[in-house]
């Protein structure tokens, strides 16, 4: 299908960007990578009056060490992502999460930003992120503010940002080592999980995130408690599907998807080292 008719804005700031989308309200959308966007406006399920690219933003496509924390630019890659010597060494996890995502193509041209503002609880990065306790920086026209990934995702493509807000940068503390694991079930390699478990040690505690559980990507708080108070990790993952609303569609029923979330969540805990 073609999209409906738009008009084209490029940004050379995010500073310009927000005041564009500050302008133009809900009839602007943003594009970066423009995978999730695009197809959606092929499908008409988003019919933005106004396009504002902030591809051209190049300080916004950064990786950096900051000391008790890693910051990712927005924009930048999963491709940059998936091979940052940084990430391999004190963030591990998310290197490995970005590898998983899509094909090559996609990997080149998708960013970090786009997926966690896209909101797609079907999305790797997003349950990343979630069980890493990350957080994202809002960028508006009253500055800057920051959001923890349990209150950014709010519902089905829906997140806690404002229509004069972007996201310019993601926060995730170092979670170096063997103590993490992401597993994912799909058909082929390319597509979106039918169900996916991220597992990882920050800070002493195991984390676990939930993807296509529900209408958000999920914190597995049944499975954290059972941890947290010895279970094993086999005993831990009976409680895997607890407080989450699986989808039902061509691929999975709600009762299937409840009984991968069990088997992934018991398999990524053993593999993260958790006995």
């Amino acid at each position: 299908m073609i999209p409906a008719a738009f008009d084209y804005k490029r940004a050379g700031s995010s500073e310009e960007a927000v005041a564009l989308i500050a302008e133009y309200g809900d009839e602007a959308k943003l594009l970066a990578g423009g995978h999730s966007l695009i197809p959606m406006m092929k499908l008409r399920l988003a019919v933005p009056t106004v396009l504002v690219d902030i591809g051209q933003v190049t300080d916004l496509s950064y990786i950096d060490d900051r000391d008790d924390h890693i910051a990712i630019g927005a924009l930048a890659s999963h491709r940059s992502l998936e091979t940052s010597d940084l990430l391999v060494a004190e963030c591990p996890i998310l290197a490995h999460v970005a590898s998983k995502v899509g094909d090559p193509q996609v990997r080149h041209r998708g960013t970090i930003g786009g997926s966690l503002a896209h909101s797609d609880p079907a999305s790797d990065l997003p349950a990343a992120v979630l069980a890493l306790g990350g957080s994202l920086i809002a960028q508006g026209p009253d500055g800057d503010r920051e959001i923890h990934a349990s209150d950014f995702f709010t519902g089905y493509f829906e997140s806690s940002l404002s229509d004069d807000e972007m996201v310019t940068e993601i926060r995730v503390p170092k979670a170096p080592g063997d103590s993490w694991n992401y597993q994912k079930f799909n058909r082929r390699a390319q597509d979106w999980a039918i169900v996916g478990v991220a597992a990882v040690e920050v800070q002493g505690a195991t984390q676990v995130s939930l993807v296509n559980m529900g209408s958000t990507p999920l914190r597995a708080a049944a499975v954290e408690e059972a941890l947290g108070g010895g279970a094993s990790a086999e005993d831990a993952a009976e409680h895997a599907a607890e407080g989450t609303d699986a989808p039902t569609d061509l691929n999975a029923s709600p009762e299937y998807r409840a009984h991968l979330a069990r088997v992934l969540t018991r398999r990524a805990l053993e593999a993260a080292g958790v006995s």
